[in-house]
């Protein structure tokens, strides 16, 4: 035994040394007249990507540049857009509620009932305004001044 004393009967001494002996039984088999398959290289692979790297390239660019296209777009057209924006909420907001009415007007005796609120109230409208002169023209001057806070006068 040796006269470690770390070591007992149960353990064994690991050591990966190689002797000059060991060294010289080692056969080392390198073929450098043909290329391994690691090694074997095409000249035809870059020439196949190149054209998808451009590609790629470009729409990296113009992606990259996009936000401020959009930015410059929206700067420049700023009023139109709004007022497109406007018109179809506008066009939306008017098929909801037709869409909502037609609904409504489904359900049994309901369109009866819409008809003769619309006949209570033209009645009403007609009696409160259209009669007398003095209502004719307070109707008129409420009807001026809506269209002086909406039309601006020049």
């Amino acid at each position: 035994m040796t006269s470690n004393p770390q070591a007992s009967a149960y353990t064994q001494s690991s050591t990966n040394e190689t002797t000059l002996e060991d060294q010289k039984q080692l056969k080392v088999d390198l073929k450098v007249d043909k290329p391994g398959a690691i090694a074997k290289l095409t000249t035809a692979e870059p020439e196949l990507t190149q054209p998808w790297q451009e590609w790629f390239q470009t729409l990296t660019d113009i992606l990259s540049q996009l936000p401020e296209y959009i930015g410059g777009f929206v700067s420049n057209y700023q009023k139109p857009l709004l007022t497109i924006g406007l018109l179809l909420a506008g066009f939306i907001s008017v098929k909801i509620t037709l869409a909502v009415l037609d609904a409504i007007n489904d359900i049994p005796l309901m369109a009866p009932l819409f008809e003769l609120v619309g006949i209570g109230y033209t009645i009403w409208f007609v009696a409160r305004y259209l009669l007398k002169v003095e209502t004719r023209q307070e109707l008129s001057g409420e009807i001026q001044s809506l269209k002086g806070q909406f039309i601006a006068k020049k």
